[in-house]
């Protein structure tokens, strides 16, 4: 009987594939109809090769302070200006995005991967295991994102990893939410009970049925962490609590550029290139998660 039930999965997922690829195909065309979603695609590649590529091209000394040419402005020599310690700005714009950059996406897949785990486990199993599991997600995030963030980046030393752990460990709460709402629905469909029947373990259900169905959701959540990490990141880096010195990022950047704010000298050059770069990254993440969320309704929808 095993055999037979095996037999009869195996053709129901031959049958099934058509129809997925379909509807696969349909959530591509409704993403690429999004002229803004495109556009923000294009804009977030220019962002990476400029900040991953860029320091190849334009060479500058990232490490050395040179207190001589602090705060000049832009000219040839350097097309951005220098910070208050002589550092050139549109260098050190290239290294703190590439700081930025990587503890957002590092940050999003640790909340992504844990959360997800959580959620679907939690939603999964249900009964006082869902009940303890997501009253400590409560607990936590009844604490406030803010004044957590400032213990856990005080009581560490900042490096890429520590605040990668940091901001990972604030932002998966989001997700294991709505990975268990979604898993709580899906949990009740037939080829999960199917699973069950033939005495599968839970483990395969929710690796094999339960988060593969789910993918929509996990991809869009995994398209707005990233963005709430590089704003997480921005106001860490903005309180003093970034990565330490040669290192910087954009908040970092951002804090040194106010503090000549209410200077007699317009110091525009160390302001408006790090904020101008967070709001366009961050405007540009959403967007695509949106088209995201709504290629992944249709696809749904059509099922």
């Amino acid at each position: 009987m095993a055999v037979d039930m095996q037999i009869a999965e195996g053709m129901q997922g031959t049958e099934e594939a058509v129809p997925q690829e379909g509807a696969l195909r349909l959530a591509a065309d409704v993403f690429l109809e999004n002229k803004l979603a495109l556009a923000s695609a294009i804009m977030i590649v220019l962002i990476v090769l400029f900040c991953f590529v860029g320091p190849h091209i334009y060479h500058t000394d990232q490490i050395h302070t040179n207190i001589s040419e602090a705060n000049q402005p832009p000219s040839r020599a350097h097309p951005l200006g220098t910070d208050d310690v002589g550092y050139d700005q549109l260098g050190r714009l290239m290294v703190g995005g590439q700081t930025s950059l990587e503890v957002a996406l590092g940050a999003a897949a640790v909340a992504v991967v844990f959360g997800v785990l959580w959620g679907a486990i939690s939603g999964y199993l249900g009964g006082l295991f869902d009940g303890i599991m997501m009253r400590i997600v409560d607990a936590i995030l009844a604490i406030p994102a803010l004044f957590l963030l400032l213990f856990l980046a005080a009581v560490t030393v900042p490096s890429v990893g520590t605040l990668i752990l940091v901001v990972g460990l604030i932002a998966w709460l989001i997700p294991a939410r709505l990975v268990r709402a979604e898993t709580l629905s899906l949990r009740t469909r037939e080829y999960v009970q199917a699973v069950k029947v033939v005495g599968g373990r839970n483990s395969r259900a929710i690796g094999r049925h339960i988060v593969p169905n789910a993918i929509g959701t996990i991809i869009v959540q995994g398209t707005f962490a990233i963005a709430d990490a590089i704003i997480i990141l921005a106001g860490l880096g903005f309180l003093g609590l970034g990565v330490e010195p040669p290192a910087t990022d954009w908040g970092s950047m951002l804090s040194v550029g106010l503090q000549y704010l209410q200077s007699s000298q317009s110091y525009w050059w160390l302001i408006y290139p790090a904020g101008i770069c967070i709001i366009l990254i961050c405007i540009a993440i959403n967007f695509i998660g949106d088209a995201l969320r709504d290629a992944f309704e249709t696809r749904l929808q059509r099922r």
